[in-house]
């Protein structure tokens, strides 16, 4: 779109720059004054100034018909931010719709090579039954959690017991999901927490996917 607008103003001069220098007034364009904020998990940038385009004009104003000749690639740079915002917007549902973060297969959907790493000494003496992961991954239930009533059962900080005693390692999420989540497994090996960069997801499986070591 940056592109068409640029060789449309382009064609439409009678007095044609280079064009490297089209292209940086373009770029020059493009720093502004913006606001960040947070929308839906996702940071945005709000142009507000335009300070690219007063720095050209700044430079070019004092030479004759440069400005003139510069000046719309400078707003098109000005512009072309709003058109990042624009699809940044845009790609938050798409994106929520094609990798929804609450479905446990994002995360986990590659568990051949899964496994736990015990990470708290009440979790030793369990492995994982990869056969079992992958059969109810499909049966999970999401299920509302509140952390500081589990804070609460463990015992508080100086409990010597953890609800979530192995990590579970050797997954890969959905390719082009962008995610990287921490994954928790709990005590009984029926429950998973899925940690991602914005929240936490809690779930449930039907059975136990943990099998005692033998001696």
């Amino acid at each position: 779109m940056i592109g068409y607008l640029a060789y449309r103003v382009y064609r439409s001069l009678q007095t044609k720059p280079k064009g490297w220098k089209a292209l940086f007034a373009i770029l020059v364009g493009l720093f502004s004054f913006t606001i960040n904020m947070e929308w839906f998990h996702t940071f945005v940038k709000i142009p507000i100034l335009p300070l690219g385009v007063w720095i050209l004009y700044g430079v070019l104003r004092s030479k004759e018909g440069r400005w003139g000749t510069y000046r719309r690639f400078a707003w098109i740079g000005f512009l072309a931010n709003f058109i990042f915002l624009a699809g940044t917007l845009l790609s938050i549902p798409i994106h929520s719709l094609i990798y929804p973060e609450d479905n446990p297969s994002t995360s986990i959907s590659e568990p051949n090579e899964a496994s736990i790493n015990i990470i708290h000494p009440s979790g030793e003496g369990r492995t994982l039954d990869q056969e079992k992961l992958k059969e109810q991954l499909s049966e999970v239930e999401q299920v509302e959690f509140d952390s500081w009533a589990w804070f609460d059962e463990a015992g508080g900080r100086y409990s010597n017991t953890e609800r979530f005693p192995y990590q579970l390692v050797g997954t890969t999420p959905k390719w082009g999901s962008g995610l990287k989540p921490d994954i928790y497994m709990e005590q009984d090996g029926k429950g998973i927490l899925i940690s991602t960069r914005k929240t936490q997801y809690y779930y449930r499986f039907p059975e136990t996917v943990l099998e005692e070591v033998e001696r």
